[in-house]
């Protein structure tokens, strides 16, 4: 009885907490189904008195000659070029750290955990300063091409750890057989690594998909904005906002993410448990 009664409370109390957390999502929706001026009148209950779906229709069409599907197709063409530069370069980083001897291993080990552990907003400017006299402002270059060229600290991180824990009886064999260290790479490790890569591509997709700054410092052009940008111009402190069509939008845009983790959750949670057992 007294599991039992233990396993209740456990469940209960992990219920109440779910709703909390799902609250605001739930209010999202609710609100974007809601009059203009029920919204903030009547905030406090999720039942639209009458439902609005004039609001997605109005959120769709966009502002001007600009439709909001430009801005799903500009966030989708970013985060899908985000995501494949980083899987490439995070995993080739990863593996030369995990596999390869060389010189300076160390202390570029160690720089790359400052670089980790270093604020965004320390490097903010010098980025700017330098995307800004190779004349990518206003481009999707300063967003896309950095993942091809090193990746995120913590993914490469994350993927180090990963691959420490593969046994290198594996890469003793296949050097035997004849594989280089390429073939090691391609052959051994990719493979064995896919819940970490799984994992590394769903939060990568999450955080450019979710990106505000970034977008907001080098596009300035309406028609290159994603969908960060696209719902902040719904908001206009000057004269009316447009909560409904806002609201609406916004739920669509969480579609993505909601749909990904739907169905890849599982390979999140046996990424990151696989990682941290084998590092």
């Amino acid at each position: 009885m007294s599991r039992t009664l233990r396993s209740v409370i456990y469940h209960l109390f992990v219920a109440v907490l779910g709703l909390f957390m799902v609250y605001p999502i739930l209010w999202t929706l609710a609100s974007s189904l809601k009059p203009e001026h029920e919204i903030f009148v009547n905030a406090s209950s999720l039942i639209p008195s009458t439902l609005e779906w004039q609001n997605y229709a109005k959120g769709w069409k966009g502002f001007g000659t600009i439709g909001f599907d430009v801005f799903f197709r500009n966030s989708a063409l970013v985060t899908s070029m985000v995501v494949t530069g980083t899987l490439f370069s995070s995993a080739l980083v990863a593996f030369g750290f995990a596999r390869l001897q060389f010189s300076l291993r160390k202390a570029l080990f160690a720089c790359l955990m400052v670089t980790m552990m270093l604020p965004g907003q320390v490097t903010m400017i010098p980025q700017y300063i330098l995307f800004q006299k190779l004349g990518w402002v206003n481009t999707y270059n300063p967003l896309i091409v950095p993942a091809f060229i090193g990746g995120t600290p913590f993914f490469i991180f994350l993927l180090i750890q990963f691959i420490r824990g593969i046994p290198r009886e594996l890469d003793e064999s296949a050097v035997i057989d004849g594989c280089s260290a390429y073939g090691i790479f391609w052959r051994i490790i990719l493979p064995l690594s896919t819940p970490a890569l799984v994992t590394v591509a769903i939060f990568s997709f999450y955080w450019t998909w979710d990106d505000f700054l970034g977008p907001l410092i080098y596009l300035n052009d309406v028609k290159k904005h994603t969908i960060s940008l696209g719902l902040r111009m719904f908001a206009d402190p000057s004269s009316v906002t447009a909560w409904g069509p806002m609201f609406s939008m916004s739920v669509l845009s969480l579609l993505p993410q909601f749909l990904i983790f739907l169905f890849f959750q599982k390979y999140i949670v046996e990424g990151i448990a696989t990682t941290g057992i084998k590092g």
